[in-house]
């Protein structure tokens, strides 16, 4: 079982520039603008992976009532998966939805 460690804060999206507010019923992973995340967990929440490179959205996956957008690192190219909030850009999840390749 993977450990958790709760992670709720605010924080400027390096690829957009926005300021994100913590999620409050989560841990915020993700800007909720351009759905782009950060490469900095090995373990959720723990901030100890050394990559800390851009990870880009690239897809969309169901996950049981709910969905799971798709990252590829920029840096080092790892995909990671994170679930999709309750305030993400629907114009960007219902994009990626339709992509037909990612990348």
């Amino acid at each position: 079982m993977k450990r958790f460690t709760m992670r709720d804060e605010e924080f400027i999206c390096e690829y957009c520039g926005t300021l994100v507010h913590p999620l409050e019923y989560s841990a915020r992973d993700h800007c909720p603008k351009c759905l782009y995340s950060k490469h900095v967990d090995i373990l959720p929440g723990d901030r100890e992976n050394s990559c800390k490179g851009l990870l880009k959205p690239i897809g969309i996956e169901k996950f049981k009532d709910n969905f799971k957008i798709v990252y590829r690192c920029e840096t080092c190219g790892k995909l990671h998966r994170n679930i999709m909030a309750k305030d993400d850009n629907m114009e960007e999840i219902i994009r990626l939805s339709n992509q037909k390749e990612r990348g």
